[in-house]
């Protein structure tokens, strides 16, 4: 089977009913990551670029384990995820990850 080369993810705030957060669904940071052809501890394939180390279910689109600047992600936020094209460089949404900050 054949994974994706590179994704793009995007750090998202989940919904919370407080002023001065930021407008959910709206990305407050994002990076590239490119396939390191290791698996990492999750067994999934491992993605890392931009600050972020990744390990993504290339089946499901599912960001199974995350690192941020080295650290675990921030409560209360949310992984998406996109499909990056190399032939034609467009991004194409796949899906959406499954990690977040709320464990």
């Amino acid at each position: 089977m054949s994974h994706p080369q590179s994704y793009e993810i995007l750090l998202v705030p989940e919904f919370k009913e407080s002023t001065g957060a930021p407008v959910p669904g709206i990305a407050i940071r994002s990076a590239v990551v490119a396939a390191t052809g290791d698996t990492g501890a999750s067994g999934y394939p491992r993605y890392a670029g931009d600050g972020m180390e990744a390990d993504i279910d290339p089946a499901t689109h599912t960001v199974e384990a995350l690192l941020v600047d080295g650290a675990e992600l921030d409560y209360g936020l949310t992984v998406r995820i996109a499909e990056r094209r190399a032939e034609a460089g467009e991004e194409t949404a796949e899906g959406t990850g499954e990690e977040t900050g709320d464990r």
